[in-house]
């Protein structure tokens, strides 16, 4: 999160991506970073001890939604 808030307010779009285990702690640490709305992209959990093979499948399943939150504007 400390990355994606970094390059965003240095005016280069990010977004965050991270275990959809995590959803709440990220919504809280954007807004204690001052950006509550940064984008972000949750990934099924869980992420650690997947093969190589899961975790494209993983990566698959949500890069539509990361092309288009992207391509969002930033709120």
């Amino acid at each position: 999160m400390h990355d994606t808030t970094w390059f965003e307010i240095q005016g280069i779009p990010s977004v965050f991506i991270a275990s959809e285990e995590f959803t709440d702690a990220a919504e809280k640490q954007s807004a204690m970073l001052g950006l509550p709305d940064v984008r972000r992209v949750f990934v099924r959990h869980p992420v650690q001890g997947q093969t190589d093979e899961e975790m494209h499948a993983k990566a698959d399943e949500i890069f539509e939604e990361l092309i288009e939150t992207l391509m969002a504007p930033a709120n």
